[in-house]
């Protein structure tokens, strides 16, 4: 039988397999912004059976081994960053505008009989500004601050008040943000499924937004779960062997 670490947080237990994000994903569980959470501790929450989800978990890991997914929890604090703006914050930088339209145009031309569709659009027109300001800090400040850590002997003079930690927790709390949107997003669409009605524009945009949800979790998994940990443990790191 494969174990599972149930004393793990569940951005652990991403982190150590990232195909197991389909299995939270299953049961309604969040692992990117809600990640420093047990599978006890989250099913609590959520109404779940803890043991139904462990008994998932292990029927996947039998099942599925090997992951195509990098592990990137063994790579450097400089390609995990580089992998998460050319990956996620690409993708998103493409897919905003194009989401973006499509929204304007379905709650125009369906607002009156979906007025769901109109919320969604107002929803949206928050969201892509938001996470193209959020990037943009990412990649101004936070980012390069991560990528010094790799070579570093002591703590960078540069960094914020002297720790990564106030960025970190900045941008986390972005992330929850833009969870509870795309929760919203979700809730409002009925899971993304479009109605009998829906012509093409709806249901492309309905299929984008879900797979801009699976993505967005993905990303803040990357980034809450590995990257910030990861950062702040050589940050300490560094100041405890100067310590001594």
């Amino acid at each position: 039988m494969v174990e599972i670490d149930v004393q793990k947080t569940i951005g652990q237990l991403v982190a150590e397999q990232p195909d197991r994000a389909r299995v939270f994903e299953t049961f309604g569980l969040d692992y990117c912004c809600g990640g420093k959470k047990t599978i006890g501790e989250a099913c609590a929450e959520k109404g779940k059976n803890a043991d139904e989800v462990v008994a998932a978990l292990r029927e996947h890991d039998a099942a599925t081994p090997s992951t195509t997914e990098r592990d990137w929890s063994q790579a450097s604090l400089g390609e995990l960053v580089d992998h998460i703006v050319t990956t996620h914050h690409e993708y998103l930088r493409r897919e905003l505008p194009r989401l973006q339209e499509m929204a304007a145009k379905v709650a125009l031309v369906h607002g009156d009989r979906h007025p769901e569709m109109v919320q969604v659009h107002e929803l949206f027109e928050r969201f892509k500004p938001e996470q193209e300001l959020h990037m943009a800090k990412e990649e101004a400040v936070l980012f390069p601050m991560c990528k010094l850590l790799d070579t570093a002997t002591e703590v960078p003079r540069t960094f914020c008040a002297g720790t990564l930690r106030h960025p970190i927790e900045a941008m986390e709390r972005d992330h929850a943000i833009a969870g509870d949107d795309l929760a919203e997003m979700r809730r409002l669409t009925n899971g993304f499924t479009p109605p009998e009605d829906a012509c093409n524009t709806f249901r492309v945009l309905l299929a984008g937004l879900a797979e801009l949800e699976e993505d967005m979790h993905l990303h803040i998994h990357k980034e809450n779960n590995i990257l910030f940990p990861r950062a702040l443990a050589k940050e300490d790191s560094l100041r405890a062997a100067k310590a001594d």
